[in-house]
């Protein structure tokens, strides 16, 4: 079956066509006809499984052409993380222009003003965060009584982040009798009744539910003694390919992220601590190959698609199933073979046992040391160059401390006081509890 069978704008098929993508994936097949029939739709499916395309696609087609009132949009498509929903906006961004359709990225840790003059020119199609998008409409920069299509991607990790609430300020304020498409691995923390109160006779697809069982990648537990830990790390780190590696802290991922630096790797560290520009440049790296290993907290686990990861390394075993399982996902992704590894000191093998068989899974155990064969076979370590890498790119430029002003003293920025340049920024003068949650790791 091709896309055009399936009933999408004939312009957005030639898009695709032009990409390479000419066959549409299970998820993408099961709920493009119902969701471009404007029938509400719980789409259920691994991390990777295509849902960008299934609620993308008939969204464009239903909205092709269209425009919106200044602060009213039509479509919005709502994403737990500022890096899932700029991925969002990658993806769709072609297909838009062939439909003559424009959308604007809404989400924290980026300037407002750029933002709400997009919104008083009028967008057709909004991709935001929760607590962003709760600011811009307590503002009255944003008023979705016209929004008549409403996607919430990955559901139950905003659920998880503690967004429920906000999603449900949201879809209240949203167009009584819309179309509403909502794409979540599993129904728990609440979402169940989310899907009971606002779609009306929702069409459930449930595509792959089997999450990290699937066969394409494989499990294997490392038991390392915690001597070996750095150096086990590190030679794993220097391996051709793309790595994952998760630790549990964002100082942890700093830390670890440095250790393996100074082995001679490139590595970048991505969390929640993190500004939004040091973020969005680390993972540009991390996709184009400037770094080919990167160290993460569960941020990276909460929608980041980046393709040809081979390797995920639990550096820090997750102790909830659903946590590896979303890790896990990184991997193995739109059908090609991936690897998961969990690290583990002997004395908490059997704690890591019981989260693996919680999950359904079924990992080779393995005793390695540095350098040891059984460590090359599982991941392709190799042994890194001892010389201390260094970052191209430092995350902010420093002042000249010698810089100084004719009494002596060194010069007041221009932007004011730490204090001056807080009150600068425009927020809402009824902050929303959850906006915390966006930054969170």
């Amino acid at each position: 079956m091709s896309f055009d069978d399936l009933g999408i704008n004939p312009a957005l098929s030639k898009v695709l066509a032009a990409q390479g993508i000419t066959s549409p994936f299970p998820i993408q097949t099961a709920t493009l006809p119902d969701a471009i029939s404007g029938r509400d739709v719980l789409g259920r499916g691994q991390t990777g499984s295509g849902k960008t395309l299934a609620f993308g696609l008939a969204m464009l087609t239903r909205l092709a052409g269209r425009r919106a009132k200044p602060h009213q949009p039509l479509g919005l498509v709502l994403a737990p993380t500022r890096e899932l929903a700029m991925q969002i906006q990658d993806s769709l961004s072609p297909l838009m222009a062939a439909v003559n359709l424009k959308s604007r990225l809404i989400a924290g840790g980026m300037p407002y003003g750029q933002q709400i003059q997009a919104l008083r020119s009028g967008v057709p199609i909004l991709i935001a965060t929760p607590g962003r998008l709760i600011d811009l409409m307590e503002r009255g920069d944003v008023r979705l009584g016209s929004t008549e299509i409403v996607v919430l991607d990955e559901a139950d990790q905003m659920a998880d982040m503690g967004f429920l609430p906000a999603m449900k300020q949201i879809l209240d304020t949203c167009k009584s009798g819309g179309q509403r498409l909502l794409f979540s691995a599993t129904l728990d923390k609440g979402v169940g009744r989310l899907v009971n109160a606002y779609l009306r006779e929702p069409v459930d697809h449930s595509v792959d539910t089997g999450q990290a069982t699937v066969s394409t990648m494989d499990h294997h537990v490392l038991v390392v003694h915690p001597e070996d830990r750095d150096a086990v790390i590190a030679q794993i780190s220097a391996r051709q390919g793309r790595t994952l590696i998760f630790a549990r802290t964002k100082h942890g991922a700093d830390k670890l992220a440095k250790k393996i630096a100074a082995q001679g790797v490139p590595v970048g560290a991505l969390h929640g601590g993190k500004t939004q520009a040091t973020r969005t440049r680390t993972l540009k790296d991390f996709k184009t190959g400037t770094i080919r290993t990167l160290v993460a907290t569960n941020v990276a686990a909460r929608g980041i698609h980046v393709d040809d990861i081979s390797l995920v390394v639990h550096f820090d075993a997750p102790t909830d199933p659903k946590d590896y399982l979303h890790r896990a996902g990184r991997t193995a992704r739109a059908g090609e073979s991936g690897t998961v590894v969990t690290m583990t000191a002997p004395r908490q093998q059997r704690t890591v046992q019981h989260m693996t068989d919680r999950c359904g899974v079924k990992p080779v155990v393995t005793r390695v040391r540095p350098s040891s064969s059984e460590l090359v076979t599982i991941t392709g370590s190799r042994e890194p160059s001892g010389r201390p890498w260094v970052a191209t790119s430092p995350d902010v430029k420093k002042r000249n401390p010698s810089r100084k002003t004719r009494d002596g003293q060194r010069p007041r920025s221009s932007q004011g006081s730490a204090r001056g340049r807080r009150a600068a920024t425009p927020t809402s003068s009824k902050r929303n509890k959850h906006v915390k949650a966006a930054t969170s790791s």
